[in-house]
């Protein structure tokens, strides 16, 4: 067994979104209202109740979220229709929804991917949030 070289967050951060066409605010939100997207909130409970919600975006909480997207999992959500479903994650500024992607991408959801700056940048752009 050979041993792997460890790399810090920013690293592994830079390497994982080079694989993901990160959207911009603007662009999920577009998305969403025709339909081409589902964005997926993956931020915990205290962040939700604090700051709102996305309307129309499904809330997953970040460990359950593989279990809610595979499309062919026992535990799978309804709108998880489709290995070619597009989904955008959005967490809270963007960080943690790059990771999550890409795990997404591991399932054979190819064109999961996730929101520039995360809820914080939706609700800086002026988009649609709701208490």
């Amino acid at each position: 067994m050979s041993a792997t070289r460890p790399v810090g967050i920013d690293t592994l951060l830079e390497r994982v979104r080079e694989g993901l066409d990160r959207v911009e605010a603007e662009e999920a939100h577009s998305a969403a209202q025709a339909g081409e997207a589902l964005l997926v909130d993956i931020r915990y409970a205290a962040l939700r109740e604090r700051d709102g919600l996305i309307p129309g975006a499904l809330v997953v909480e970040r460990n359950e979220l593989e279990w809610r997207l595979d499309p062919q999992g026992s535990h799978r959500a309804p709108e998880a229709t489709s290995h070619d479903l597009r989904v955008v994650v959005v967490c809270n500024e963007g960080y943690a929804s790059s990771l999550a992607a890409v795990s997404l991408h591991q399932l054979g959801l190819h064109r999961a991917t996730d929101l520039v700056g995360g809820f914080q940048a939706w609700k800086a752009a002026g988009l649609p949030v709701t208490a």
